[in-house]
């Protein structure tokens, strides 16, 4: 099983004018499933990330990405 996080400097095109980041976790054939969906429940409810997009390949790898605002903090003095 593999992460990568995209920075906000990535954009999606019908993201319109939203930042987000994003999280790309691919699993392999022969990881186990139940550990994937484990990991992906771990990252929405305490990282706050939302799955956006999930793919089924042929050969049985599976890729899933998640995403969340980006958080801009404004300086209040």
């Amino acid at each position: 099983m593999r992460e990568q996080i995209l920075g906000s400097s990535v954009e999606r095109q019908r993201d319109n004018a939203r930042q987000y980041e994003y999280l790309v976790l691919t699993v392999a054939p022969d990881d186990s499933l139940p550990d994937a969906r484990r990991r992906l429940v771990e990252h929405s409810e305490y990282g706050k990330w939302e799955l956006e997009r999930s793919v089924l390949y042929m050969g049985g790898g599976r890729r899933f990405w998640m995403r969340r605002k980006v958080l801009t903090v404004q300086r209040t003095v």
